[in-house]
């Protein structure tokens, strides 16, 4: 079965350059009408020009497709607004919307002015609560919406230098679990995305031969697959160089190590055991890890 999005509307963030100028082709190719977004400022957030949000919508529309541009700093609730009431005023509706928009402020935690941390956790978090929570209204009135979020194997496993950058990113994760349980009811669906690509973002941070290899039209077909009629919700796929692997936070089976004095001795003692991955799980909820250790503190106690 293709998947196409003919009639949806979109709104791709950082869509300038890179992974999201190749998301926005891709769902403009598809049939999407795209509000193509980016500040366009340097990696590093400074600065700001449309100039990079109209050449891509000029290629879109070189290519048959229907897209509009928009400047708008993800930061700025305000002209976040702005930019989904154009998306609804142009088009009718908002289907889509694809948290892609990002900047890099790298230093070890210990060197690291926390001014560039806060901007960090601005654009990356507060960026994508921004634009999600201006299209959440209009996707509950029309009981439909897919939202993206770009998280990174910085947030998921750790970078060295990026501990902004990482906080941010996982908090995207926390933020999908939640967004996911609270839009289902509304046929809400979201996901987030971890790509491996070469893009403005990671030039300096890999080889020329690996970033050739790497580039970032190989992660969009899991963003078009993450933001589809039929995509799954609270899933992590990462991806780069043509693989996909999906992430997920586990939980091992543990160990009980009751409630006295000498529990931090017996937690010490089964150390092992509570690492033991060999069946761990996925809950589908926070409540479940409540829910899963008192049912193992009674079944424990029952057996005294």
């Amino acid at each position: 079965m293709t998947i196409d999005f003919k009639g949806r509307v979109a709104i791709v963030t950082g869509a300038g350059g890179g992974l999201g100028r190749q998301h926005a082709l891709a769902l403009a190719a598809r049939g999407a009408k795209v509000v193509v977004n980016d500040l366009g400022g340097a990696r590093d957030g400074s600065g700001g020009s449309l100039s990079a949000a109209e050449q891509v919508v000029a290629e879109i529309r070189a290519a048959g497709g229907e897209a509009i541009a928009n400047g708008a700093s993800v930061t700025d609730w305000d002209a976040v607004q702005a930019m989904v009431k154009q998306a609804v005023d142009t088009w009718g509706r908002i289907d889509i919307v694809v948290n892609n928009a990002g900047i890099l402020r790298d230093k070890t935690f210990a060197k690291m002015d926390l001014a560039d941390f806060r901007l960090v956790l601005d654009v990356h978090l507060m960026g994508a609560v921004h634009c999600t929570k201006a299209a959440w209204p209009y996707m509950v009135a029309q009981q439909y919406g897919r939202v993206m979020l770009t998280t990174s194997s910085t947030g998921l496993y750790g970078n060295f230098g990026q501990s902004n950058y990482g906080a941010a990113k996982l908090a995207l994760v926390g933020l999908m679990q939640t967004l996911g349980l609270e839009g289902a009811k509304h046929n809400i669906r979201v996901n987030c995305l971890a790509p491996t690509a070469a893009t403005r973002m990671t030039e300096d941070l890999m080889p020329p031969e690996v970033l050739a290899a790497l580039e970032p039209k190989a992660v969009t077909p899991a963003m078009l697959v993450l933001v589809s009629e039929d995509a799954p919700t609270r899933t992590t796929l990462c991806a780069g160089a043509g693989h996909v692997e999906a992430a997920h936070i586990t939980m091992t089976q543990g160990a009980w190590i009751g409630l006295d004095g000498d529990a931090p001795e017996r937690l010490a003692a089964q150390w092992e055991q509570v690492r033991d991955r060999s069946e761990e799980m996925v809950p589908p909820n926070g409540s479940a890890q409540g829910g899963y250790e008192v049912g193992r503190a009674t079944a424990y106690l029952k057996q005294d």
